[in-house]
């Protein structure tokens, strides 16, 4: 040990995210950061050790999602950062603060392509917000506190920085850096005002709400201000939880296949308050809802961060303003006398409740619909629901409502497998809400393993997976293309309730939508980690199409 004030790398580095407020990390260990190791042994520091370094990452990204301060990520060099790539590429495309730590080389190895070096600027540059390497030891205040910067300020996002083995070792005496409030940045008066004039001649407006940065006083100072000017909201892709979908000014989903009334709703409105978002591919059904580079209706984006205003859509109005600070400021704003829109509004929310109330008959004795509609009637108003990618999803999104504090982690850049890990996460977070994750077969496959990171911590998820037997969304888009020639895209799948028993959690085998309901209640009775295994027809691809109805349109 050193003299007085004298501390290693390892040291320097934990006692830098105790002062950040950092009271949990994801990690897969590995030799190259043993001195970060050791001294997590003694920080009150909760470490979930995974199974993979995938999941680890996407268990970091989900609690940023989760309390808007970075998720922690320890990985060791080489595959373990390459592995973690696919939670990188989630928070960057989610706008998630996140901050990875990654095992390097010994400084003496470097450009001779020692065992398992990277230059991590280089991969992870065009990533991450930041990607950076520590040489000196006395640094690591500086650069940590700059980290959480980076990646909580304008747009959130994730900051990769590596640890040169040899640095975690040398010591060094320098003073902890503060922690770091993130910049709030306030709309322009100017710009409040000019936004109230827009909406005064407003006839069709439609708010758009999507992004980070989202706080629960930001959600109810715009449902406050939706109320009194009458606005139909809609949320983006994957952020419906920004907006309660049982208040009357809920328009729906603006998300992939928002059907053809919320499309023509987009497309005719006069007016567009997008509040966050980004209105990529994916909310703009390909970029076709608004023009590029000026779209027909008055566009008003409002975004955190300058570089994002204009930079597809050119804005009538462009407002440099965080989710939180643009809302509160929406209470000086006051309506027209007459609200053209109101009827509108109404409609709008009409078409959003019969497009999600009642699933359409699907083929098989499993109404996966069903179950999510019986889903949506008995969770508790605060569950949090998790997903990844696959056209299961598409039943979550459409007929799981999020009312209240309930909320869905899932992933914007449709990365497979983030749903068992957000789960494990969001139930580690909270451990007093109800949390389900919705996974289908092929997706469960890429992070399962971290079910056995829930035994081991004993932490109760409710795991519910949709089988048919195929990577779902390829087959689908397979048949519109291609019809009938069927290629890589059927699986064969183990057991899943045994996978779950083997573990030593909870699992049942769900074959009829009679037998859901009570397999759930003794899923969340067990107090165990569990897993439904639901076995689903190949033709129920989609909520409104058969696979044959697809392949026959071809």
């Amino acid at each position: 040990m050193g003299g007085a004030g004298m501390r290693n790398g390892g040291r320097i580095l934990v006692d830098q995210l105790i002062a950040q407020g950092v009271t949990r990390a994801t990690c897969v260990p590995g030799e190259s950061y043993l001195a970060v190791l050791d001294a997590l042994h003694d920080a009150a520091i909760d470490v979930i050790v995974c199974r993979n370094e995938g999941g680890a990452a996407m268990m970091a990204e989900a609690e940023g999602k989760l309390t808007g301060r970075p998720g922690i990520l320890f990985v060791t060099r080489g595959p373990g950062a390459t592995n973690a790539s696919p939670g990188i590429h989630i928070a960057r495309q989610d706008s998630t603060p996140m901050i990875v730590f990654v095992g390097q080389i010994d400084r003496s190895m470097r450009e001779r392509e020692a065992f398992q070096e990277l230059d991590y600027r280089a991969v992870f540059g065009t990533m991450a917000k930041w990607a950076t390497e520590i040489d000196d030891v006395r640094r690591l205040p500086e650069i940590v506190a700059r980290a959480f910067r980076v990646a909580t300020q304008g747009r959130p996002g994730p900051v990769v920085i590596a640890l040169p083995e040899d640095m975690l070792l040398d010591e060094a005496e320098v003073a902890d850096a503060p922690r770091v409030v993130p910049a709030e940045p306030w709309p322009a008066p100017a710009a409040m005002e000019e936004l109230g004039a827009l909406l005064a001649t407003a006839v069709r407006p439609l708010c758009i709400l999507g992004g980070s940065r989202w706080t629960p006083e930001a959600r109810a100072a715009f449902v406050a201000f939706a109320e009194r000017f009458d606005l139909p909201v809609g949320t983006s892709f994957r952020r419906a939880h920004l907006f309660p979908a049982d208040h009357p000014n809920y328009a729906g989903d603006v998300g992939i296949n928002p059907g053809p009334k919320m499309t023509a709703r987009v497309k005719e409105a006069d007016l567009v308050l997008l509040v966050g978002g980004r209105m990529s591919e994916m909310p703009s059904s390909s970029y076709t809802l608004l023009d590029i580079p000026t779209p027909k209706q008055i566009l008003v984006h409002v975004h955190p961060d300058p570089a994002e205003l204009g930079r597809v859509y050119q804005p009538a109005l462009a407002i440099e303003a965080a989710p939180a600070a643009f809302a509160a400021s929406l209470a000086a704003l006051q309506p027209p006398a007459r609200i053209p829109w109101s009827g509108r509004t109404a409609e709008a929310h009409a078409d959003y409740l019969e497009r999600t109330e009642t699933p359409k008959p699907v083929p098989g004795a499993f109404s996966y619909g069903t179950a999510m509609t019986w889903l949506r009637d008995r969770l508790p108003a605060d569950a949090i629901v998790t997903n990844g990618a696959g056209n299961f999803a598409i039943w979550v999104h459409r007929f799981m409502r999020l009312t209240g504090e309930r909320m869905n982690l899932a992933p914007t850049s449709g990365s497979m497998g983030y749903g068992p890990p957000a789960a494990i996460m969001a139930k580690r977070v909270f451990p007093e809400r109800t949390v389900v994750c919705f996974a289908g077969d092929g997706d469960f496959m890429m992070n399962g393993q971290e079910f056995a990171t829930a035994v081991q911590y004993g932490i109760p998820v409710v795991i519910v997976v949709v089988d048919n037997g195929m990577y779902g969304t390829i087959r689908m888009h397979q048949e519109r293309d291609y019809p009938g020639r069927v290629s890589a895209t059927k699986l064969r799948n183990p057991d899943f309730a045994a996978y779950a028993k083997a573990f030593g959690g909870h699992g049942e085998r769900v074959e009829r939508t009679e037998d859901f309901a009570p397999a759930f209640e003794r899923a969340l009775a067990s107090g165990q980690p569990a897993i439904l295994h639901c076995l689903v027809d190949p033709e129920a691809i989609t909520p409104d199409r058969t696979l044959t109805e697809i392949r026959g349109t071809a």
